[in-house]
C-alpha cells in the first residue's frame, strides 16, 4: 500500500527498492506490447474507419508514423526530457546515456521502462492527428510530431511523472487522463483551428468510411488499454488487477452511456456510437484507473459516455471548429472529466487518512489548466515551426478535392 501510494500521488515514479522482478519485467514486457499495438493498429484503424474512402490510407498512415517517429525522438531526447534530472525539464539521458541492460528502474530494466513510456508519447501525437486528417500535409504532420514530442509532450509528462517539481500540482494522473488525452486533445484542437475547415465542412454529408473499422480499431483499443492503464502500476500487482477490472468495467459503461443517450435523441443506437463510447470510457477512467473501485468506474465510465456523446453532437456545432474525428471531445473534453473524477471517486482502500477531496480538487483543476494552457500555445508554436518547415501546413484545393490517398500516398484503400 505505501508504494502504491508514493506512485499515485508523488510527482515521480518512486520504488521501495531496486531489486529486478522476473515478473514484473514478464508483465511489463507484455503491457508495453498491448500499448503499442494501441497506435499503428487500433488507433489507425478506428480513425481510419471513421474518415472518408479517399483519406483512409492517409489517416492511418498518420498512426503508423507518429509511431516510428515518435519511437525515434523519444530515445533520442523525449525521454532524457520527461524522466531525466532536473525541474522544469529533465536532461542528462540524451540518446539513453548512462542506461544499460543492468539499470533497473524498480523491479523491471529501465529499458523496458524507457519503451514502455516511449509508448505513450506515441499514442499521444497521434490522437491529435484525428483533429487535422483529410487537409494537413503528411509532411507536415511527421515534422509537428517529432517537436511536439519533445517541446509539448516531454514536458508535460516531466511535470506530473519525471521529478519536475515546480509545475506540479500533486494532481492524480495514474496513467494520462492529462498526460496523454487532454494534452492530445488540446494539440489537435489547435491545429484544427489553424487549419481551417475543410472545403466541404457543412456543405456536403461527411460519413464514415467503415463503421466495420471503426468497431474493430475500438475493439483493439479496449484490448491495448489494459496494459496502458494496468501497465502503469510498473509491477503485476493487486493495483495492477483493480486498474485492469475498473478499465474493462468504465469502457463497458461508456458504451451503454453513448448508445443509450444516442437512442434518446436519435432514435438510433450506432455501432460507431457504441465504438466511440467505448474510447470515452476508456479515457475517463485512465487517470483513475489506480485508485478507483468498481462503483466508480461504473459512474465514471458511464457520464465519460455520455459527455463524449454530448461533445460531439452537440458542443463541437457550437464551436465550429472542424476536429475532424472529434479527438477534442472525446479526449480532451472527457479527459478533464476524468481528471475531475479522480479526485471524487477514489475507493476507500485506496484513500489516505488525511485525504481531502476539496484540496484534491483544486491540484486537479491546477494540472488541468497548466496543460491545457502550455499545450494550446506551445502547440501553435509547433505547428507553425512545422508548416514553415514544410511549404505550408495545408494541401492544395486539387489533392484536398481528390483525396490524400491518391495524391500523396499513390494508393487507393480498396482495389475492387
Amino acid at each position: 500500500m505505501k508504494r502504491y501510494f508514493l506512485s499515485v500521488l508523488l510527482p515521480s515514479f518512486v520504488f521501495a527498492e531496486d531489486v529486478l522482478s522476473s515478473g514484473d519485467t514478464a508483465w511489463m514486457l507484455v503491457a508495453t506490447a498491448l500499448v503499442m499495438l494501441m497506435t499503428p493498429a487500433g488507433l489507425a484503424l478506428f480513425y481510419g474507419g471513421l474518415t472518408r474512402s479517399k483519406n483512409v490510407l492517409n489517416t492511418i498512415g498518420m498512426s503508423l508514423g507518429a509511431y516510428a517517429v515518435g519511437t525515434l525522438v523519444w530515445v533520442l531526447v523525449g525521454y532524457s526530457i520527461a524522466f531525466g534530472d532536473g525541474d522544469i525539464v529533465g536532461s542528462g539521458k540524451v540518446l539513453l546515456s548512462g542506461i544499460t541492460s543492468d539499470t533497473l528502474k524498480g523491479t523491471i530494466p529501465e529499458l523496458l521502462f524507457v519503451a514502455f513510456q516511449g509508448t505513450f508519447a506515441a499514442i499521444a501525437v497521434a490522437i491529435a492527428s484525428g483533429s487535422m486528417i483529410e487537409r494537413v500535409k503528411f509532411s507536415t504532420y511527421m515534422v509537428f510530431a517529432a517537436l511536439w514530442i519533445v517541446a509539448v509532450y516531454a514536458p508535460v509528462a516531466h511535470w506530473a511523472w519525471g521529478g519536475g517539481t515546480s509545475l506540479n500540482f500533486a494532481e492524480m494522473d495514474f496513467a494520462g487522463g492529462t498526460v496523454v488525452h487532454l494534452n492530445a486533445g488540446v494539440a489537435g484542437f489547435v491545429v484544427a483551428m489553424m487549419l481551417g475547415r475543410r472545403r466541404d465542412y457543412g456543405k456536403a454529408a461527411i460519413k464514415p468510411f467503415s463503421p466495420i473499422l471503426v468497431s474493430l480499431g475500438a475493439a483493439l483499443l479496449w484490448f491495448g488499454w489494459f496494459g496502458f492503464n494496468a501497465g502503469s502500476a510498473l509491477v503485476a500487482d493487486g493495483v495492477a488487477s483493480s486498474a485492469f477490472m475498473v478499465t474493462n468495467v468504465a469502457a463497458s459503461l461508456g458504451v451503454i452511456g453513448w448508445i443509450v443517450v444516442e437512442w434518446f435523441v436519435y432514435k438510433k443506437a450506432t455501432i460507431v456510437g457504441g465504438a466511440s463510447g467505448a474510447v470515452a470510457g476508456l479515457v475517463a477512467i485512465t487517470p483513475a484507473s489506480g485508485s478507483a473501485g468498481v462503483e466508480g468506474a461504473i459512474i465514471i465510465g458511464l457520464i465519460g459516455g455520455v459527455l463524449g456523446f454530448i461533445g460531439v453532437a452537440k458542443l463541437k456545432n457550437m464551436f465550429k471548429v472542424d476536429d475532424s474525428l472529434d479527438a477534442f471531445w472525446i479526449h480532451g473534453l472527457v479527459g478533464i472529466w476524468g481528471s475531475v473524477a479522480t479526485a471524487i471517486f477514489i475507493a476507500d482502500y485506496a484513500m489516505a487518512e488525511n485525504y481531502s477531496m476539496a484540496s484534491q480538487l483544486v491540484n486537479q483543476f491546477k494540472a488541468i489548466g497548466l496543460t491545457v494552457v502550455y499545450s494550446a500555445i506551445a502547440t501553435a508554436v509547433v505547428y507553425f515551426i512545422a508548416s514553415a518547415l514544410t511549404g505550408g501546413g495545408r494541401v492544395d484545393d486539387e489533392s484536398e478535392n481528390r483525396g490524400l490517398d491518391e495524391t500523396v500516398h499513390g494508393e487507393k484503400a480498396l482495389n475492387l
